[in-house]
């Protein structure tokens, strides 16, 4: 029998759960990209930004460096909104 997850509720979280929550999801989507999984990473990492913005300034500082970048600059090339492909497949 498969070990039973804990639904977390993101809307629910504050404080330094959501700050661990945060850099959990940034963390995973990381991952995803460095897999190539671009469908997954992008859906991962909207729910990592959405979960950053809700953040105070005191704690966004907390959030280490590495991913903090990743999440601003590195994956906004990527997967920013003025993305619209990745020019081989891109229809337009």
């Amino acid at each position: 029998m498969p070990a039973k997850k804990n639904k977390i509720d993101p809307a629910t979280l504050q404080g330094e759960a959501l700050l661990k929550e945060a850099c959990r999801r940034i963390r995973v989507a990381r991952n995803l990209w460095k897999e190539h999984r671009n469908g997954a990473c992008r859906n991962e990492r909207e729910k990592a930004l959405e979960l950053y913005e809700r953040l105070s300034a005191e704690q966004k500082q907390k959030v280490p460096e590495t991913l903090r970048t990743w999440l601003k600059y590195r994956s906004e090339k990527y997967f920013g909104k003025d993305r619209k492909g990745n020019g081989a497949n891109s229809k337009g």
